[in-house]
């Protein structure tokens, strides 16, 4: 039988063990954070803004920002997952708002956020065009866009689904659609058409490995397999 793809059941199903660091392809999303931020960090300054890391999951993203000075918002469609966010932070006393929601219909006034983050998202959701017009609108003008996703070519099908999920288990068989994967000038367009003006582009993906022999990643130079970039709203006109 074909295994369900763009399966996003797997980040309810280990909500309990989210940070456990018990399962290994939720160490892989933990292991992303770092070389994420390690970009991210030279195109914005996290302290004091107001931050929504949309697809959320169970918070390692929103925790990261949070501990830079962020002032942050997470929301996912995973309930559970979102549960466990809710009770991580709280033990750990950062003050971090979850809520359970989809980007296509984000439950935030217009101008709300100086950044939104939005990593390992835009490859798994039902209307990419729709997502990118709420992100938008819930930007205040002037604010950043910050993102990653997955090329759409024959390697990095090969390196997301082969390699990725049916050979080393790094994620779960049936986490990605290949063809939901984007181009990056798909992508600069569809950002463009929601009146976002898009910045630099990097590649994200191993650079090594660490005492659990868990890779470790950082920036790339190539974006054949997933890319990381920028965008920015407009500032209002006087």
């Amino acid at each position: 039988m074909t295994s369900q793809r763009n399966n996003l059941q797997i980040y309810n199903d280990v909500a309990d063990n989210w940070w456990s660091d018990d399962i290994r392809w939720v160490r892989t999303l933990k292991n992303l954070v770092p070389g994420r931020l390690k970009w991210f960090d030279k195109h914005t300054d996290w302290q004091g803004k107001t931050v929504l890391d949309l697809g959320c999951a169970g918070g390692f993203m929103a925790e990261a920002i949070a501990r830079k000075g962020g002032r942050v918002t997470g929301i996912d469609p995973a309930q559970d997952a979102i549960e466990a966010a809710k009770h991580h932070a709280a033990d750990s006393d950062l003050d971090i708002t979850y809520d359970v929601g989809v980007g296509e219909e984000m439950p935030y006034p217009d101008d709300s956020f100086d950044i939104v983050v939005c990593v390992d998202v835009l490859e798994h959701v039902r209307d990419l065009t729709q997502v990118l017009a709420e992100v938008a609108r819930v930007l205040k003008p002037g604010g950043k866009f910050l993102y990653d996703t997955i090329n759409r070519n024959p390697f990095a099908r090969i390196a997301a689904i082969t390699i990725a999920e049916d050979m080393l288990r790094l994620l779960p068989k049936g986490t990605h659609d290949p063809a939901m994967f984007i181009k990056p000038h798909e992508l600069r367009t569809a950002m463009k058409n929601a009146g976002l003006v898009c910045g630099p582009q990097t590649g994200l993906g191993p650079r090594g490995m660490n005492s659990r022999m868990d890779l470790t990643f950082g920036p790339l130079p190539f974006k054949t397999v997933i890319y990381m970039g920028t965008a920015q709203l407009p500032k209002a006109v006087p």
